[in-house]
């Protein structure tokens, strides 16, 4: 089964949304920090959880996920919470990162590339960005390799701090926090859970 299959099979037997209809709460909580008007870009954002949540607070978002069936669910979000998003299916391994396009940049939860595609992903994400624009990342440590409650089973698809500052260290200005928390986010992430989060202004 290929890598998009096995996420149409996720996304599609799900009952509901996989990772459920709420934003991710690290998101959530930086709400304060966006403005209204602000180019977004939601990467790999399934079935749009995250993605109508920043439309929600009036940002212009481009949701990107290479699921169809994810999409289809995403925009049935859209439309129930009566916002607009622009929705790009393409696969983000593969993708062509566009110039200083985007305000913010959202990572939920990316952990599907080998550190090689890794690497060209968060060179996208700085690319991407206007002078000034914000990256906000939540990401799986190495100990969530104990409470498997979520995320990959591969060590090196794993975050750790050191990775995150070498990789984001470009950046004006980095805060890395890294705890364990309680995930209530469907059938996706469920349970304790090992956390990294990232907030970086380009």
């Amino acid at each position: 089964m290929s890598e998009l299959e096995r996420w149409n099979t996720r996304y599609g037997e799900a009952e509901g949304h996989l990772f459920g209809e709420a934003p991710n709460a690290f998101l959530a909580r930086q709400a304060p920090l966006l403005k209204p008007g602000w180019e977004a870009l939601a990467v790999a954002d399934g079935d749009g959880r995250n993605g109508v949540f920043l439309a929600e607070q009036g940002l212009k978002v481009r949701s990107v996920d290479f699921s169809p069936v994810a999409q289809a669910k995403a925009r049935r979000l859209a439309e129930r919470r009566g916002v607009t998003v622009d929705f790009e299916l393409a696969d983000i391994s593969k993708y062509d990162w566009p110039h200083e396009a985007y305000d913010l940049v959202a990572v939920i939860f990316t952990q599907f590339l080998a550190p090689p595609e890794r690497a060209v992903m968060f060179k996208g994400f700085f690319d991407a960005l206007r002078p000034g624009g914000l990256l906000l990342m939540e990401a799986y440590s190495p100990k969530q390799l104990e409470y498997r409650t979520g995320g990959p089973n591969v060590l090196e698809r794993l975050y750790t701090r050191e990775l995150l500052e070498d990789a984001f260290g470009g950046f004006s200005k980095i805060e890395i926090e890294e705890y364990d928390a309680e995930l209530d986010e469907g059938g996706g992430h469920k349970g304790p859970s090992a956390l990294i989060d990232l907030i970086a202004w380009k």
